[in-house]
Order: C-alpha cells, then sequence, then structure tokens
C-alpha cells in the first residue's frame, strides 16, 4: 500500500535543499541574477499593501487607471473573444497580424519588409532571448551600453561574454560612435534601445547613422574574410513615445545594407498603454527571424490570439492611434516635465539633485546625490542604496537607480518613471524630497 503523506510532510520536503543545494541546480541558472527592478517593484507593492503611502516611481508600466489602453485595441480584442478566436495561434503569429506589421513599418517608419522578416511573441522579452539564443555562441562577444535594460542577463543566458560600453550624463547616457566601433572587432551582437530605458533619451539620426556606418564598414571586412557577421539588436519598444522635437530614425533607413543585420524589438505595451496584453513583434533578416520562430516554436511565448486579432484593427487604424496619442503622450509629457521642472527647482535651491530633459518613453534621468550627509537617525549615505532606502522611508518616493541597469559608479543616478502616477501624485511628492533632503546634516 503506497505511503499517504500528510500535506504538511509535502511541503517540508518541497522546502528541503538538501545537504548539497548546489548540486541541484544547473550552472546557469544558479548564476542567474534576478531582476533588481522587479526586486524592488515587489518591495513596492508591499509597502501598498501595508496601507503605506508612496509616489511609485518604479515600474516601468502604466496605472490603467490612469492610462487605458486605446478604445479602438480594446473593442476588437473583446470581439475577438466574443467570436471565439481562444485557440492556438500560428507558432510565428497570425498572417494578419504579420501583414499588419509590415503595412504598419511602411506607413510609419517607410520601411518595407516582407510577411517573412516578422514574428509575433508574448511581447518583447521573448523576442530579445530569440534573438540573442539565434546568433551567439557560448563564448561570443555582446556589446551593449551601460546604463541599460537586461542585456547583462540575456547575456549570460547564452553563456555569452559581457562588453559594456559606459556612458556618461555628458552623452545623454548614451553611447557615442567611437566608444561602439571600438568595441565591434570581435563581436557577434551590439544591442542598443532608443529612446533609452532607464533614461529616457534617444539617439539623434546624426548619432545612430555613425554607429550604422561603423557597423556596415565591420560586417564589409568580415564578408571579405569569410567571417560571422555583427548583428545590431535595436530596441524601439518606446519609438511612437518621442516628445518635442525628438525625431525616431532606424539603421536601415539611415544606412539601407542594415537591413542585413538589424533586428528590431517592438510591440504595443509601451506605446498604447497595453504591457498586460503580451503582443510584441521582431522584424529583421528573414533567416535569422526563421530561426527565431524555431526557437519560440519550443518555448511556446506566443501572444494570446484575441490580442493578436485585436493589434491587427488598431495598427491599421492610423486615424484611432493618432486621435490615442494626442492624448496619451501630451499627458505622459506632462508629468515627466512636471518631474523635471520640480527637481531643477529644487537644484536651483542648493539641494543636491539634477537631472536630464526627457526626450522620450516614460522614464527620467534624475540624479539624487546627498553623499557624505546624515539623516536624522544618524546614518551616513554612502551609496545610491542609501539614498534609494532613506528616500522611500523619508520621502515616500520610489526610484530605482541605475545599478539596476549595470551602471557601477555610486553617483546618485536613478530612473524615475511616470507611467503609474498621476500629476496629482508627483505635486504631492516634490515637497516631501524637498524636506527629507532639507533634514540632512
Amino acid at each position: 500500500m503506497a505511503t499517504v503523506r500528510t500535506t504538511s510532510a509535502l511541503a517540508s520536503l518541497a522546502r528541503d535543499a538538501g545537504a548539497e543545494p548546489r548540486l541541484r541546480i544547473g550552472s546557469m541558472a544558479r548564476g542567474l541574477v534576478g531582476s533588481e527592478i522587479l526586486k524592488i517593484a515587489a518591495e513596492m507593492r508591499a509597502r501598498a499593501a501595508a496601507g503605506k503611502p508612496v509616489c511609485d516611481l518604479t515600474v516601468g508600466d502604466f496605472n490603467p487607471r490612469l492610462y487605458p489602453i486605446p478604445e479602438r485595441l480594446s473593442a476588437a480584442v473583446q470581439g475577438a473573444l466574443a467570436a471565439g478566436e481562444t485557440n492556438y495561434p500560428p507558432a510565428n503569429g497570425l498572417p494578419d497580424l504579420r501583414r499588419a506589421v509590415a503595412r504598419f513599418y511602411e506607413r510609419e517608419l517607410g520601411l518595407s519588409y516582407p510577411i517573412e522578416s516578422i514574428l509575433i511573441c508574448s511581447g518583447a522579452r521573448p523576442i530579445v532571448f530569440c534573438a540573442y539564443a539565434a546568433v551567439c555562441d557560448p563564448g561570443d562577444r555582446v556589446v551593449f551600453p551601460v546604463p541599460s535594460w537586461n542585456n547583462n542577463h540575456y547575456v549570460h543566458l547564452v553563456g555569452g561574454v559581457e562588453v559594456p560600453v559606459p556612458c556618461s550624463p555628458e552623452h545623454r547616457f548614451l553611447p557615442t560612435g567611437d566608444a561602439l566601433a571600438r568595441a565591434l572587432p570581435g563581436a557577434r551582437l551590439v544591442c542598443l534601445n532608443s529612446p533609452l530605458n532607464p533614461t529616457g533619451t534617444a539617439f539623434r539620426r546624426e548619432e545612430l547613422a555613425a554607429v550604422s556606418a561603423a557597423i556596415v564598414e565591420e560586417n564589409a571586412g568580415r564578408e571579405r574574410r569569410g567571417e560571422r557577421p555583427l548583428y545590431l539588436l535595436y530596441d524601439h519598444i518606446y519609438w511612437m513615445l518621442c516628445f518635442g522635437d525628438t525625431e525616431h530614425a532606424t539603421p536601415p533607413e539611415l544606412e539601407p545594407e542594415m537591413a542585413r543585420y538589424t533586428i528590431f524589438v517592438d510591440g504595443i505595451s509601451k506605446a498604447f498603454a497595453a504591457t498586460g496584453l503580451r503582443v510584441g513583434w521582431a522584424v529583421g533578416p528573414a533567416d535569422v527571424v526563421e530561426r527565431m520562430s524555431a526557437i519560440l516554436g519550443h518555448v511556446g511565448a506566443w501572444a494570446p490570439r484575441a490580442e493578436q486579432v485585436g493589434t491587427v484593427a488598431l495598427l491599421d487604424d492610423a486615424k484611432a492611434i493618432a486621435e490615442f496619442h494626442a492624448v496619451f503622450l501630451a499627458k505622459l509629457q506632462q508629468s515627466l516635465e512636471l518631474l523635471h521642472s520640480g527637481l531643477q527647482g529644487l537644484k536651483a535651491r542648493g539641494l543636491p539633485v539634477d537631472s536630464i530633459q526627457s526626450m522620450g518613453a516614460i522614464y527620467l534621468s534624475a540624479r539624487v546625490h546627498p553623499f557624505g550627509r546624515r539623516t536624522p537617525d544618524g546614518q551616513t549615505l554612502a551609496t545610491n542604496e542609501d539614498v534609494r532606502r532613506y528616500l522611500l522611508e523619508a520621502a515616500s518616493i520610489g526610484a530605482v537607480p541605475f545599478q539596476a541597469f549595470g551602471r557601477v559608479e555610486n553617483d546618485g543616478w536613478f530612473r524615475l518613471s511616470a507611467g503609474a502616477v498621476s500629476r496629482a501624485d508627483i505635486e504631492a511628492a516634490l515637497p516631501r524630497l524637498e524636506a527629507a533632503l532639507a533634514a540632512l546634516v
């Protein structure tokens, strides 16, 4: 007769890692560092659940009460569900959506791609992973700027070698063409994001043109020598969220030869406040995209069918998109400008803060640098983490230090996200920040 174990006994066994816990886990998973951003976001949720107020500027997401998705998208998804669009989609995406993405890119970006160059995924993250896995072998060098989002973790997942390119506030935390060009020899993949998470800054056309020209030149030499090409993973998930005179550009637009080497990361998550609907896409060289599709087929990270049907309706409706963005962009820009002007006001009053005006996305680069000063309870602020915790406890403000994006310097730079807070939240938080900084000695 089989032994029946009690629920408590099974729970105890499930928690028991044994005498040698390291032997139970593979080396890749054992060495993988969890997302620092998600860790901080969990801390914010726990604080809110405990009834503690917080101006949460940490999360790269949207409060749906402040930023609802487009009506056109909502109605189309609900209509697809009502029509029974609930079974598996094709592994590479519904053909209607792949064709809609092609039409969308031609209409809005002037880029003409065949349907075999387009892959639909459940948001942008599977695209990033599939691109890494499709072109990188263990030991391959991957070039990326710091700060930037999660490239170090994806390099670890494929067993690559990190080649970080440190970026400075003097260059808006973006890599210069010269700095990138020096890192290209021997590299397999370059990863760029514009507008940039975490900084809210973006490449200017001439800057991206210089990067594209360097990659084309590098690949021309490799082709002559019979070597593997260098690819560019160009994450422009925020490209529709550009402010003021910021003009988004793409490598193939500036250097047509880049169409052979550029893998785009895109989707509806950020541009339409639809992070939970999980519809993203890759656009790139057909042979690379075909291999990415094969990887995705085994992972199964497909976008839900009804959401794919709804996205077709949205992308084909230029009028609905324009009307949505007229309100959405203005609201985002106002919040980011309120944060920037508020910090600049504190700076003018002699407090240790600074910021770089946002060019796009939902982020502001903010510097809070009261290093060497003591809190009212006697703690000396020495690191970004010290400052982060002080802001949370003394001013009820949540921020993400640039260390979460690969930057090593403890110089006070933080990402502030405006997607989950109202203008009233920001207006209430700024005096709390001023009071917290004024209380330092």
